[in-house]
């Protein structure tokens, strides 16, 4: 696996589930819980290995939004974003779709426009002097209800930022039905958003179901209990609507068991389109190289496969034809050029 995953690091790679506040790195966390003393997070960067060890989803909710509340004003916002283009750039990440939660923000007293006016500053400049491209999900918190499912609807519709690209829903599962924000997603998607929920993380196939028909899903965050329905399964395949895989993230909220009982054997083998995303990378000690890895162990990949999974996740972005194109045709250069004699 040694010669694997020097391969799959230097692999050119596009991710389409990972959360904003989600991919602050330790350093990031622990100087601004160091400027919050009010804060129950550690501001020592080794304890918050510790700190990020959690007993359920119900418990990751409680420590993420502690984290949410490290981020006050813009400047912390702006911090934030660059820095995780900048770890994204480590990883040879070419192009991202940030999950990005802006209710949090705006009800924590951060003006919505100079909050719009953070992530574009570092977009732009990731991309000017990183070469990571960014593109945003705006997701409703499902946990806050339809209070905040008004208001993150009016921000990406009304303030609609250059980089926005996609509405989605996040948060607990349980006891938070898909149905009541079929509305929302409706005017989304009225004004040219993309359709990707969170669902079957911590639910059943209903969830999926539901987020198929009432929310008008294109791709699936996690879907991971899509298995245990032969009829859905079968219909993702059928409609290639894709899944954004998270591995290490499912064990670590506790959502499957161990990686040995993880379904995404069984997702590919269905023909389903997998991608392969880190979720909140830090906060589960993991990144998207290692996410490939375990991937690449789960489904008995060689170089070859690691990179048609990549591809995967360049056929199911929300990039134009061109941009789509130039990723893909790196991934390509970069096999050939790895496996030649």
């Amino acid at each position: 696996m040694t010669d694997l995953h020097t391969f799959i690091a230097g692999m050119p790679k596009a991710e389409l589930h990972v959360h904003h506040v989600g991919s602050a790195s330790p350093r990031i966390v622990a100087e601004l819980a160091a400027q919050h003393p009010d804060s129950q997070v550690p501001t020592d960067p080794e304890a918050l290995a510790d700190y990020f060890t959690f007993t359920d989803f119900a418990h990751f909710i409680d420590v993420y939004l502690s984290v949410v509340d490290l981020i006050r004003t813009p400047e912390d916002v702006r911090l934030l974003t660059f820095e995780v283009a900048r770890d994204m750039a480590r990883q040879n990440i070419r192009y991202a779709e940030l999950t990005i939660t802006p209710f949090s923000s705006t009800r924590r007293g951060i003006d919505e426009r100079a909050f719009m006016d953070a992530i574009e500053d570092a977009r732009i400049a990731a991309e000017r002097e990183l070469g990571v491209v960014l593109r945003w999900c705006f997701d409703i918190p499902g946990e806050a209800g339809l209070e905040a499912a008004d208001e993150t609807t009016r921000l990406a519709v009304d303030l609609r930022p250059e980089g926005l690209v996609s509405f989605g829903l996040g948060g607990p599962e349980i006891g938070v039905s898909r149905a009541q924000f079929t509305s929302h997603f409706d005017r989304a998607i009225a004004a040219g958003l993309r359709s990707v929920p969170h669902a079957g993380e911590t639910t059943g196939p209903q969830t999926i179901w539901d987020a198929i028909r009432h929310l008008g899903a294109e791709r699936i965050g996690h879907g991971t209990s899509a298995v245990q329905d032969p009829a859905l399964i079968a219909h993702l395949a059928e409609h290639r609507i894709p899944l954004e895989v998270c591995p290490t993230s499912n064990i670590a909220t506790r959502a499957v068991l161990d990686l040995e009982q993880h379904p995404i054997r069984q997702m590919v083998e269905a023909g389903v389109l997998v991608t392969v995303n880190s979720d909140d990378p830090p906060m589960f000690g993991t990144d998207l190289n290692t996410e490939y890895a375990v991937a690449a162990r789960l489904l008995d990949l060689d170089e070859r496969g690691v990179a048609g999974l990549a591809k995967n996740a360049v056929e199911a972005s929300f990039l134009d034809p061109a941009g789509k194109s130039r990723i893909s045709d790196e991934i390509d250069a970069y096999t050939t050029a790895w496996l030649a004699p």
